[in-house]
This record gives structure tokens, sequence and C-alpha cells, in this order.
């Protein structure tokens, strides 16, 4: 099932793929290529910084006013701020907080992979852990986009019993998991009296 969710989303040209925060490093290269097929400019500036225009004076080079950009300077420098767009269009709501007080698209992606990708020393029982528990929300974050997607019109029933009983699947699992931890709180507090 969890195979089969990942894909659900589909691999339109024309919408980002959205991440919920699970699966980084797929939705890392779908995102690279979305990005670089909208203008390779702007995923060089995701990865090199902005634009910023300079001049050269008293042999070190200083940014330029605004005021005093070209034409064609102004829209490289506007690409950063495209990326910045593309970037925050693709996020939940939580992963857009993580970066909404980002300056530049470079700085929003590598926050992104830092939080995100696995980090040296990792044990692999705390990668199962948290994939267990992020597993859980994933049915969630794929069904709310698809709620809000209002261009997919073409709902079948099947469809949407197939969304309500992944929904009831999720949320059992998260039941039993609150009732298990529920077990667990009390023999600790009959541990400690």
């Amino acid at each position: 099932m969890a195979g089969k969710l990942s894909f659900e989303e589909g691999a339109s040209i024309y919408k980002p793929p959205l991440f919920c925060g699970l699966n980084y490093k797929f939705w890392e290269a779908r995102k690279k290529i979305f990005i670089e097929s909208i203008d390779q400019r702007i995923w060089d500036s995701i990865e090199n910084g902005p634009y910023i225009p300079k001049f050269k004076k008293d042999n070190s080079f200083i940014a330029k006013p605004l005021s005093k950009w070209t034409n064609d300077e102004c829209k490289m420098a506007q690409l950063d701020r495209s990326a910045q767009n593309i970037i925050a269009s693709a996020l939940d709501t939580n992963e857009f907080f993580r970066i909404s007080k980002c300056k530049t698209a470079k700085d929003m992606w590598d926050t992104l992979k830092v939080a995100h990708e696995p980090k040296e020393g990792k044990t692999k029982s705390q990668a199962r852990r948290k994939r267990r528990k992020n597993k859980k929300s994933l049915n969630l974050c794929f069904m709310a986009r698809r709620e809000d997607d209002s261009s997919n019109v073409s709902s079948s029933n099947s469809s949407n019993s197939e969304n309500y009983g992944q929904l009831l699947q999720a949320f059992q699992e998260t039941h039993e998991e609150a009732n298990r931890l529920a077990l667990l709180n009390n023999r600790l507090k009959e541990k400690n009296n």
C-alpha cells in the first residue's frame, strides 16, 4: 500500500510534487526534475544562491543598487524569487513554516535537506521507528492533498471508497498506537509508585 501511495499523486508536469515531510529523497529527486524542466537557471539559483548584480570598484566587486540594475540583471535576480515560489508551493503547512523565514531559495532547499536527510551515525532501529511513525501520517497527507485539489473533479466512487478505507486504517493504527502508549504509561506509573 505504501508504494502505491507514493505514486498516487501522479506526475503532473504542471503541478509541483507535494512534500509532507515524508520520503524526502523521492521528493527531492522529483522536485529537481520539475524545477529544471521549467528553467535550468532556476535550479542553478537553488544550488548556487541568488544572482546579485555587482560592479567593480577599487579592485573589488560591490553589489549594485537596485536602481542601477539592467533589465537582464533584473530577470536573472528574479530567478531566485521564482525558485522560492516553486519550493514553497510544494510544501504542506508544517514544512512551509520550517522554511518561511529563509531569505533565498538556496536557504530553503538547504533547510529542508538538513531537516530530512538521514544524519550520520543514526541507527537502523531509530530510522525504522521514525518510518513507522511517519507511515501513519502518510495516508492522511496524500488524502488531504487530494481533497484540496479542485482540478481533480473526476473522482470515482471506488476511489472514494479506497480513500475512506485508507483513512479508516490510518485512524485504527493511530488509535492502537495511542492505546499501546496509554498502557505503557500506566505500567510506568505503577512501577514508579
